[in-house]
């Protein structure tokens, strides 16, 4: 047209032309991952840029000189009962997948399993049509959740309970103990001194499946008793009074000088009894008695069946005794000054019977740490903000929670099993942890090989028919008294095929 300067087209550099990058079904997550690492460059909308290199190349890392697998004969001498600190055998580093769903903290809400990121991609300016962003297939996704690292993940967020579940639980139990509490300090009675101890897996954060079952500790302080320990036990004591005040009101439950525990409890499941039937608003019974069992049951039925094990406790503020001297082995992980200022609180007298043949001994009072075990717990890491917010998440709750979630699955199957509990568990992972004090030891990304080595440490428990108390180092918690070899070897044969089959129970639930 007339009055407009026609403008000569723009030269070109011819460029070499780039081959179109493909993806296959058949082709690693890493593959597909790197191919679209690169958005297109501005203008190329007919092209998609190639990145440099070969995609589909994995990197390759080196071994490191000395690297060896874990030995789980290594923490024997902690679980087995020798003294002092087991030798730190070196934990593998293995090379983690190219992709790894993310880790999610504690009570926090489980991500669903298709928002893992599987093949994330830079977003692309505008323009860029012929290119789209690159999708991982829902098969890899799906595959991914398949891995044994997977899966377990999958059962953790089975596992975790819910916040408005746990709210409404904890709010009916308080109600009810913060009653039971204040009715019994309010009567003339031999318990007007208790206080409240919450302990159990509720409260060290390590409960599963759902907020069903607490334990709470009514503690009683006694001044100035003597410690009997029972036939070499370690655990279990006789309790007596260096000096028996006048108008002492527990000097009615003596037998012979000695405290009789089995006196001791029976009042006070005969005053909570009492206590609950004036309770008119809950529905809320008091469960028959189960030999042996330090503990008074509260069935709370409406609006949710909810178990309460209310647990006397004799609380004294001596030295623990002789038998504890070797036991809390924590230098070499939570430190020396720790240990010293954990041994400096109270211990406490539960009434647990010893067994004596087939029956029980009446006067004896079992030893509890549950307070400490507790603390360990919220504080596990080498690092102080081990789990913390903002700190590194490791998987030893995780790993703890796996292996009580498949011995609890076990337990409703085979009524053979029906001597193991969760302290067993629980003692076992401590001795783990004692062994391997390092947060790296516990990345989140290697759950699959924690546990498998925690299993491994647990079934040569059973084999070998020792697992020592944390606490007190000559007490064994998998004798022949306490659980006889049939027992043991039928929870090794299910523990194993479960193992060797990827895990079919977590499937159940």
């Amino acid at each position: 047209m007339e009055g407009r300067r026609e403008r000569p087209p723009a030269s070109r550099a011819k460029k070499p032309a780039a081959k179109r990058t493909t993806t296959e079904h058949n082709g690693t997550v890493a593959a597909r991952y790197h191919a679209g690492s690169s958005g297109p460059q501005r203008g190329a909308r007919s092209r998609g840029a190639e990145p440099d290199g070969d995609p589909t190349k994995k990197p390759t890392t080196r071994a490191r000189p000395g690297q060896a697998s874990m030995r789980i004969t290594d923490l024997w001498s902690s679980a087995t009962g020798a003294a002092g600190i087991a030798k730190q055998p070196a934990f593998p580093e293995l090379q983690p997948p190219a992709i790894q769903p993310p880790a999610s903290p504690e009570l926090q809400p489980p991500a669903h399993p298709e928002a893992l990121e599987v093949a994330r991609c830079p977003s692309y300016r505008r323009g860029a049509r012929s290119v789209g962003q690159l999708r991982a297939p829902r098969a890899s996704r799906k595959g991914l959740e398949e891995t044994p690292e997977g899966k377990l993940k999958n059962v953790l967020e089975k596992l975790k309970l819910k916040r408005e579940k746990i709210s409404k639980a904890a709010d009916i139990v308080n109600k009810i103990v913060k009653r039971l509490l204040s009715r019994m300090k309010n009567r003339e009675s031999e318990f007007k001194d208790v206080q409240q101890l919450n302990t159990g897996s509720y409260y060290e954060r390590v409960k599963i499946s759902a907020p069903n079952e607490f334990d709470v500790m009514f503690k009683l302080e006694v001044p100035r008793i003597e410690l009997q320990e029972y036939h070499d036990t370690g655990a279990f004591y006789l309790v007596k009074f260096k000096r028996i005040p006048r108008g002492n009101p527990l000097s009615h439950f003596l037998e012979e000088e000695i405290l009789s525990a089995s006196k001791m409890l029976s009042k006070f499941r005969e005053i909570i009894k009492e206590e609950v039937k004036e309770i008119k608003d809950s529905d809320i019974c008091v469960e028959e008695e189960k030999p042996g069992s330090p503990a008074v049951t509260l069935l709370i039925r409406n609006p949710e069946e909810i178990s309460v094990d209310i647990i006397l406790a004799l609380e004294s503020k001596s030295s623990w005794p002789i038998s504890t001297k070797e036991g809390l082995p924590i230098k070499n992980w939570l430190g020396t000054k720790m240990r010293t200022s954990l041994r400096r609180e109270p211990f406490y007298l539960v009434p647990k019977d010893a067994k004596v043949g087939n029956s029980f001994q009446g006067k004896t009072w079992r030893l509890s740490f549950s307070h400490i075990e507790k603390y360990i717990l919220k504080n596990h890491g080498i690092e102080k903000t081990c789990c913390e917010v903002g700190g590194a998440k490791c998987c030893r709750k995780d790993c703890l929670k796996l292996m009580k979630s498949l011995l609890e699955q076990l337990k409703k199957e085979y009524q053979e099993l029906e001597a193991f509990c969760s302290y067993h568990v629980k003692t076992a992972i401590l001795h783990m942890w004692t062994a391997h004090p390092q947060d790296r030891e516990w990345d989140p990304k290697h759950l699959s090989r924690c546990f498998d080595n925690f299993l491994t440490f647990f079934v040569e428990c059973l084999r070998t028919e020792k697992l020592m108390h944390y606490f007190i180092p000559k007490f064994n918690l998998f004798s022949q008294e306490l659980i006889d070899q049939k027992s043991k070897k039928f929870l090794i044969e299910k523990i194993e095929y479960e193992r060797n089959n990827g895990f079919p129970i977590f499937d159940k639930f």
